[in-house]
């Protein structure tokens, strides 16, 4: 029989998370908080729901203490109710509390949270007029969650957004925010430093400029760091150089560039790849 293992102590946080969030429902026939119904459902696709049907009877196979420790003192609520709470509530907020909660939760590097921006279509949910929508998001590595999130209009619009999507976290100290070439932007660099982070961009043709001076830095004198991973069939070796960031580059707090070459081995053919160079401030 499923069950969940969140604790009562650590689920507490999630609630009083989650008691921020309006309830739009009408307070006539309210019979279970919205706030628990939010967090069985939650926990439902932790455990593996991936539609409401699945969520209600993950809760109403649960063990009868795990609906209390979730907020609902009622018992589980029917799918209906479920669905109801979740098609009524304001996606923004809920998505805001959410990343909130994940921030806590997310693995640390050295001591540091590392997030990475990508933006991505998401082809299977197309709209009426048959677009797919398109969304920024902040990623937590470790945990693979996402900590915010926003939609974009169209791809081109996806830098501005970004933007809007870094400054809604009320802090980001001691973090790492990682970038995509797309992103690799002065403003950007200024938003990520503005709220307490560090940053590290890819340099790529987007900048040809740029990437003409990095590629002429003296790398053959540079020692190397050369890790080595496996899986899926493949090997990889990846080369790591790293220096000073030069003077000339106007981007505000970068202080390394690192060189980044990578060689995969697939069924003994190999790929090589390589990607100059990220800038960074530690």
């Amino acid at each position: 029989m499923p069950s969940s293992p969140i604790a009562a102590a650590r689920s507490q946080y999630l609630l009083d998370l989650l008691a921020q969030v309006p309830d739009p429902r009408k307070r006539r026939g309210r019979r279970h908080p919205l706030a628990g119904l939010l967090a069985a459902g939650i926990a439902a696709v932790i455990a593996g729901a991936r539609s409401f049907a699945a969520s209600g009877r993950w809760a109403a196979d649960a063990d009868p203490q795990v609906p209390a420790v979730l907020g609902a003192a009622r018992g589980a609520a029917e799918e209906s109710t479920h669905r109801r709470a979740f098609a009524l509530v304001s996606a923004d907020v809920l998505g805001r509390v959410l990343g909130a909660w994940l921030h806590t939760r997310a693995v640390r590097a050295g001591g540091r949270l590392v997030i990475a921006i990508d933006g991505k279509t998401v082809r299977g949910a197309k709209n009426n007029g048959g677009k797919a929508p398109h969304l920024a998001a902040a990623l937590a590595h470790g945990i693979g969650a996402v900590l915010g999130q926003v939609a974009v209009d169209e791809k081109p619009n996806e830098i501005p957004a970004v933007r809007d999507l870094l400054k809604a976290f009320a802090s980001l100290a001691c973090a790492v925010v990682t970038t995509d070439a797309m992103h690799t932007q002065h403003d950007t660099a200024k938003v990520i430093l503005g709220r307490g982070a560090d940053y590290m961009m890819t340099v790529k043709g987007n900048m040809p400029a740029l990437y003409r001076q990095l590629k002429k830095l003296p790398w053959a004198a540079v020692p190397a760091v050369s890790p080595v991973s496996t899986g899926h069939g493949r090997r990889a070796r990846r080369t790591i150089k790293t220096v000073l960031a030069p003077s000339w580059i106007e981007f505000d707090g970068a202080a390394q560039v690192a060189q980044l070459r990578r060689t995969v081995t697939n069924k003994g053919n190999e790929d090589r790849r390589g990607r100059l160079p990220d800038h960074q401030r530690p």
